[in-house]
């Protein structure tokens, strides 16, 4: 160890500045965050910043984006940060990017349902829509923004009506349904959650949210009260969530995590892994039941959706629970396209 006597006078070196910003030429993929300083958008952005696939991690949102990039500069991760605000920032957020994932819009209240959300958050759909279609139309988009069964829908009609639809790269993260039933039958059976497995079909609010318990691994094994009970907090996780948070927010970690898990899964997809299948539940474009977006298992690759796995096996129950809530689902669906044939028409 080199030893240094009193009064010796240390040779002053350079400081190096390092600036935050999109102009790093380091290569990997870019993935633009639509809302990055909301709720969910804020640690969201700080669990993609630990990927190490990513090189250009954009955030937009309507204000304060600064600190947020500021802040999440001073992390030694790969990922270079930059922000942009309002609506001239959102196309140079978007441009290019690789990923798009939008958690941007209004959260619930108590006493709110999803459906309550459609009048404010269509517009932040249609806005991203048309930002996609300008600046990044082969992206991969990922939607949060709630009421999901409407939103896709409302971003497919538009993406149609500017000829940049590709219904392989347009995904409704429902993956915190997956989340939340892999924890709470992780509690029920006394296992450790990562080892659950089990699809969840259908949308994402109420009980168009169907877990298909029968094909869940470890077997689930629970009175048809319990099993009822448990089914019943899986469609209604949210509300609890938000009820616990008495008018101070949404699920927000949670579904940020998920969401992280979900774009995770987007970008092994894009690395093309031979010896890897990366399975997510998503809700897509669907012709597996007569609604024509609807979740379920997928197989992801570089374009997106490399194949749809189509309805798992369900027992009596289950099959009876998938058609009472379809007309639910389609009339959800019907709104979201209608809106989106409005707004194409505006445009």
């Amino acid at each position: 160890m080199l030893a240094l006597r009193l009064g010796t006078q240390i040779p002053r070196v350079p400081l190096r500045v390092f600036k935050f910003g999109c102009g790093g030429s380091r290569r990997g993929l870019k993935v633009a965050v639509v809302g990055a300083v909301g709720g969910i958008g804020q640690p969201l952005a700080l669990l993609l910043k630990q990927n190490p696939h990513i090189s250009t991690l954009s955030l937009h949102d309507l204000r304060n984006t600064a600190g947020v990039a500021a802040d999440l500069s001073h992390i030694n991760s790969r990922a270079t940060v930059c922000h942009f605000e309002g609506r001239d920032g959102l196309k140079k957020a978007m441009d290019k990017a690789d990923i798009v994932v939008v958690p941007a819009g209004l959260p619930r209240k108590p006493g709110m349902k999803r459906e309550d959300l459609v009048g404010v958050n269509a517009s932040v759909a249609c806005e991203v829509a048309h930002a996609a279609s300008a600046v990044c139309p082969g992206a991969l988009l990922a939607l949060i923004t709630n009421p999901i069964n409407v939103i896709v829908p409302i971003v497919a009609t538009i993406l149609q009506a500017k000829g940049t639809y590709d219904p392989n790269r347009l995904f409704g993260i429902t993956s915190l349904d997956v989340v939340r039933s892999k924890a709470f039958i992780g509690d029920f059976l006394n296992v450790d959650p990562q080892t659950v497995d089990l699809p969840v079909i259908g949308g994402h609010t109420g009980r168009t949210i169907l877990p298909i318990l029968s094909q869940c691994q470890p077997t689930y094994k629970g009175t048809d009260e319990e099993r009822h009970a448990l089914i019943k907090r899986i469609q209604e996780a949210g509300t609890e969530v938000v009820n616990a948070k008495d008018g101070l927010g949404s699920a927000t970690l949670s579904m940020a995590y998920a969401a992280s898990q979900f774009v995770n899964s987007l970008i092994r997809g894009i690395k093309d892994s031979k010896d890897e299948c990366i399975v997510e539940c998503a809700y897509v474009d669907s012709d597996v039941t007569e609604a024509k977006f609807f979740a379920t298992q997928l197989i992801l690759g570089p374009q997106g959706i490399k194949e749809n796995l189509g309805l798992p096996e369900m027992d009596d129950e289950e099959k009876h629970a998938l058609e009472s809530m379809l007309p639910l689902l389609k009339k959800s669906i019907e709104n979201g396209i209608k809106l989106g044939m409005e707004m194409a028409c505006q445009s």
